[in-house]
């Protein structure tokens, strides 16, 4: 249903999931665990599977906290895009390595919730793509010291108001782990 021409294929894009980057969030050990679920049943599939890793001046490029979680290990040839904005296609490749692959439903996981993950989600609608959060694969931080809900209520919320999105000629919503169908 993607309004993006010829892009018949689906991707499961992994945000952000660093060491440093989710030290402190809500259920971290289940959210790994259910991305880790993803990759296998995308790569069984035979579903690419985009990595999207952050950088910027406290998250430094090569560091051990730059890196991907122990849980989480990106093969070759999968694609990892370097981003240092919240939205995964602002200043990115990833339109590029998307359109390579003929990639125009995408299924999002990772973190932070209230971040990188509403930004994409929102970025790759209005882009043309097909958008589906995984609900229980995405987390974040405790941010209630500056004036945010707790982490359980801000995943709900954004799970909540992305099962409602709609536009003309797209597909949105909200899915578990379990009910990921990578075949659209």
């Amino acid at each position: 249903m993607t309004t993006l021409p010829d892009r018949p294929n689906s991707a499961l894009l992994v945000i952000d999931f660093q060491n440093d980057v989710v030290t402190a969030v809500h259920d971290r050990e289940g959210v790994a665990a259910n991305i880790a679920a993803l990759v296998d049943r995308a790569r069984a599939q035979d579903v690419d599977v985009v990595w999207v890793q952050h950088s910027d001046e406290e998250l430094r490029r090569g560091s051990e906290g730059w890196e991907f979680v122990p849980e989480l290990v990106r093969r070759e040839p999968e694609p990892v895009v370097h981003k240092s904005y919240r939205d995964s296609f602002e200043d990115t490749d990833l339109e590029e390595v998307l359109a390579g692959r003929g990639i125009g439903r995408l299924y999002v996981t990772g973190a932070q919730t209230d971040a990188c993950i509403r930004s994409t989600v929102h970025g790759a609608f209005t882009r043309g793509y097909d958008v589906f959060l995984v609900g229980d694969a995405h987390t974040t931080e405790d941010l209630t010291a500056y004036g945010a809900p707790a982490p359980a209520q801000v995943i709900a919320h954004t799970n909540f108001y992305w099962k409602g999105q709609s536009a003309p000629g797209r597909a949105a919503g909200t899915v578990t782990t379990a009910e990921v169908d990578f075949t659209g």
